[in-house]
């Protein structure tokens, strides 16, 4: 087969599955992802040739770096600066406290778990933006503490890379990791601060292309490539200085005409990475180890959502933007993708540990439209402000919990007993016929019971609430 017609076919592919994930209302990154994972098929033979697209998907990963530099809003980012990089910093603490424990269990090397603590701190700044912008969320107060956090987790990787990139080599020269790490940190804060402090930079040069459509997207990959170049002479990761060649472009003068002259030649690149990423996912992996698959993903999403929430709350922001933020921040970043990729090249990563974690990764983001319809139930419920997580959970899930209810109780016949609470010996814990759609009724004699007497009016009226919007719909 042509060279010519394999592109063909795999440009093809990659657009019907982003075309698919837009439709539900999803990141294209999730299309080309399932792209991978369908054309790494060996049957196939579409991607022979790996080397080839390992070179563009780097290229993708300097010129993702290089958008996210040019889209920061730094100005923004300074109201909030302390409690995005506090929560960021607690996001990489307790990941490594709760990753340190399984290792100690499991005698991993400190690397390995300094890796995946990396790794798990890490949230998708495009899924994330996706939910809060379908929620309305964007541009509201949530919105801006979900972007902080985003923004801090951004800035945090660029000495990610560096300290994983430095673990890789064979002896760890201590010295000139820090020496190195704190050189770029230091540069990284003085150039943030004197943008935040000035209003948009102009740059003299960018008066010779002016005005010209053809030079226009030359420069600014010349630019990004230039100092990711220079970076990496320097000593320090290419990621690093395509960031800060973002950062620079992203407050002068001249950013939008850039941005939207690069934008389709980064579109493409960017496609190329994730599909390298999807190639790795090995499909007959998940099928012989299905079980550890979805257990490591239930555990990974649903307990960094909790440490979101708590972390947030530790912060001080309310528990609605908590609940919400958190949630919106619940799966794995694309940039956990690349520091795998360079741990996986070391070794003190196994192979089975860095398929399981690139499986982890991909699929945290793949079942994002399931994190995305509780982020919706979670901003309607809200809204009732709900003064505790007992009653936000009795409004949002309250028919669900009700479902599962009958559903354990036919099983079991004692579901009361488990479920709805502590009571005296000999008594019933709850009274919840097949045919009763309301809550369960209590102990006349006041007994203790998870849901309280309040808490339960409360979330019968939401139940009332709900069928009544049911029988209007069908009327």
């Amino acid at each position: 087969m042509h060279v010519l017609t394999d592109i063909a076919i795999i440009a093809t592919i990659a657009l019907v599955f982003g075309m698919i994930m837009t439709r539900l209302k999803q990141p294209a990154i999730v299309g080309y992802l399932l792209t991978g994972i369908v054309l790494g098929r060996s049957d196939f033979g579409f991607v022979e040739d790996r080397e080839n697209v390992e070179i563009l998907a780097e290229l993708g990963v300097l010129l993702l770096l290089y958008l996210i530099g040019m889209e920061l809003n730094l100005k923004s980012f300074m109201r909030i600066w302390k409690t995005a990089i506090g929560g960021v910093i607690l996001q990489v603490a307790v990941s490594y406290v709760v990753v340190g424990l399984v290792a100690l269990y499991l005698d991993w090397p400190w690397q390995l778990t300094l890796l995946l603590a990396f790794s798990l701190s890490i949230s998708s700044t495009a899924v994330a933006v996706k939910i809060l912008e379908d929620i309305g969320e964007l541009n509201q107060r949530t919105g801006n503490i979900a972007l902080g956090l985003l923004i801090a987790q951004d800035l945090a990787v660029v000495p990610m890379l560096l300290i994983v990139g430095s673990l890789s080599g064979k002896e760890l020269n201590v010295p000139i990791l820090l020496l190195t790490l704190g050189l770029a940190v230091a540069f990284l804060i003085g150039l943030i601060l004197f943008l935040s402090r000035r209003e948009r930079i102009h740059l003299p040069f960018l008066k010779v292309i002016s005005g010209h459509a053809d030079l226009t997207p030359l420069f600014g990959i010349v630019f990004c490539l230039g100092l990711a170049a220079i970076s990496g002479l320097l000593g320090t990761s290419p990621a690093f200085g395509a960031f800060l060649a973002g950062l620079i472009i992203g407050n002068s003068q001249e950013r939008k005409s850039i941005v939207e002259a690069t934008q389709p030649i980064q579109s493409i690149l960017l496609m190329i990475f994730f599909l390298s990423i999807g190639l790795l996912i090995d499909i007959t992996y998940i099928w012989q180890n299905f079980g550890l698959v979805v257990v490591m993903l239930l555990i990974v999403v649903i307990g960094k959502t909790a440490i979101n929430i708590v972390i947030l709350r530790v912060t001080g922001v309310d528990w609605r933007s908590a609940f919400i933020a958190g949630t919106a921040l619940g799966q794995i970043g694309e940039f956990s993708f690349l520091l795998m990729a360079i741990g996986g090249g070391s070794g003190y990563v196994s192979r089975d540990i860095s398929q399981l974690m690139i499986t982890v990764i991909a699929l945290s983001l793949m079942i994002s439209p399931l994190w995305l319809l509780t982020a919706r139930r979670a901003q309607s419920v809200a809204a009732g402000q709900a003064s505790n997580f007992k009653l936000f959970w009795h409004k949002a899930f309250g028919k669900e919990t009700v479902a599962v209810a009958r559903v354990v109780r036919s099983a079991t016949g004692y579901f009361g007993s488990v479920t709805y609470g502590t009571l005296p010996k000999g008594q019933a814990s709850a009274n919840l016929a097949p045919d009763d759609m309301g809550p369960p009724s209590f102990p006349a004699d006041g007994s203790e019971t998870i849901i309280q007497s309040e808490d339960a009016a409360a979330y019968q009226a939401v139940l009332e609430e709900e069928r009544n919007k049911e029988n209007k719909n069908r009327e």
